[in-house]
């Protein structure tokens, strides 16, 4: 069986789990128990007196020792398709009894046996949902020929109360169903909301996987292409008619690929990293100025600031590059909103103000990393993309960037969010649980 399958089936379970799951089913049973002690100890003693009293009682009784007993923490075993019928099938059998000495299929409660297979019908398989309706309809078949009578103590209002009591089973069964289907919707609405969710997690995962399978690939291609520039730059630096403005220009090709061959190393240095459980706790201000620092290498004439303190966290290189892209993508997206058609810069009336902000705090057990920019802002629907589909890349970046700081930060039991900056640009909200302070 592939991993497909596999899902499939541990979907399955996990809907069929919903659907029998003991705590609603014991609900309804509170539900059955009420009716019954309703009818035992308020109607039968007001229109019928003389009816004996002590076997309803009991089958009441009976039944609120099971549900005691259930609720209790009894019979785990009742669990599954296979627990769920049992469970209906003795609401079905102490409803059988109850009426047994209550005057069977005259006692317009008999109704009350339906909801009970209509419930079953909606969370049972279809063997099952079938055993429970040949059990109610075997159970109303006896009723039918093996009863107490109902003794009322005023005859001649027997029909009217007859007719009041089919519409108040009617009234209880209709509401009974809608309840328990409505509830029950509502629960597997939410169990396949969270199932659509770890599977998008999980093909999210299989793409940053192949995506560094590419990466360790392209750090082996590329380090001869390197090589050969990095021989070509120091043969032009070491030659004599190499005009001054030129030898600075080599100078800086040599040092660009210096760094290039530093970013490949890195890769593979880091592509088999873990995050780390015991000495990956690091002070949460030092982590940012650090991966600030990196970032600052790469783009020096970008002003950047940094406020705030917020405790510690573990983080490891992955969550290093999702803060790295957040940087990035919020100095690109000031520098696009701070030139105009022509590309000249804005109007001097706005006062300047840094490219990027950094800011920490701490609360509620999280440390909270903000990346403020004054961009032009991002659509809810392009964040949620992103976060979703692994191929959401776009031409002014936000794409697989944003997709693998998802992924970085939700693997570190955290969350990452947007929201408008007051003003106008984009807050990016990274979260991620505190941990104890490193001594």
């Amino acid at each position: 069986m592939d991993r497909d399958d596999t899902g499939l089936e541990s979907a399955s379970h996990t809907l069929s789990a919903v659907r029998t799951e003991r705590g609603r089913l014991l609900k309804l049973r509170w539900l059955s128990l009420g009716a019954m002690a309703v009818l035992a100890f308020v109607v039968f003693p007001w229109l019928a007196p003389a009816q004996a009293m002590a076997p309803l009682a009991a089958v009441t009784l009976g039944l609120l020792a099971v549900n005691l007993g259930l609720a209790a923490g009894a019979a785990r075993w009742l669990v599954g398709p296979t627990g769920a019928m049992l469970q209906l099938a003795i609401d079905l059998i102490a409803w059988g009894a109850f009426l047994y000495y209550a005057g069977g299929v005259t006692n317009p409660a008999i109704s009350l046996l339906l909801p009970v297979v209509a419930i079953g019908a909606s969370i049972l398989p279809a063997l099952q949902a079938w055993l429970l309706a040949g059990l109610a309809i075997g159970l109303y078949s006896l009723l039918w020929q093996y009863h107490e009578p109902i003794r009322l103590a005023n005859a001649e209002q027997a029909m009217h109360w007859h007719l009041a009591g089919m519409w108040l089973s009617f009234a209880l069964s209709a509401a009974t169903v809608v309840w328990f289907i409505a509830r029950l919707n509502a629960a597997l609405a939410r169990r396949e909301d969270e199932l659509a969710e770890a599977k998008a997690a999980r093909a999210r995962d299989a793409y940053v996987v192949g995506l560094g399978k590419l990466a360790a690939g392209a750090a082996h291609r590329l380090g001869t292409p390197l090589g050969t520039l990095r021989i070509l730059a120091d043969e032009l630096a070491r030659r004599g008619d190499v005009a001054a403005e030129a030898r600075e220009d080599v100078e800086l090709m040599r040092a660009q690929i210096d760094h290039c061959r530093d970013i490949l190393n890195s890769l593979t240095r880091e592509a088999g990293q873990q995050r780390a459980e015991g000495g990956g706790v690091i002070d949460a201000r030092r982590w940012v100025e650090q991966v600030a620092a990196r970032w600052q290498q790469l783009r020096p004439g970008v002003a950047l600031r940094i406020d705030g303190e917020g405790g510690a966290i573990v983080a490891d290189a992955s969550l290093g590059e999702a803060l790295h892209n957040l940087i990035d993508n919020a100095a690109n997206a000031s520098a696009r909103a701070s030139t105009d058609a022509d590309g000249r810069a804005a109007a001097a009336a706005t006062p300047p103000v840094a490219a990027v902000e950094l800011r920490l705090r701490a609360a509620a057990g999280m440390v909270t990393v903000e990346v403020a920019d004054r961009g032009p802002g991002l659509p809810a629907a392009r964040i949620d993309a992103a976060r979703r589909a692994p191929l959401g890349a776009h031409a002014q970046g936000m794409g697989v960037g944003l997709m693998l700081a998802h992924a970085a930060v939700e693997h570190h039991g955290g969350r990452l969010a947007f929201r408008p900056r007051p003003g106008g640009g984009t807050i990016a909200c990274l979260m991620i649980p505190s941990q104890a302070a490193p001594e």
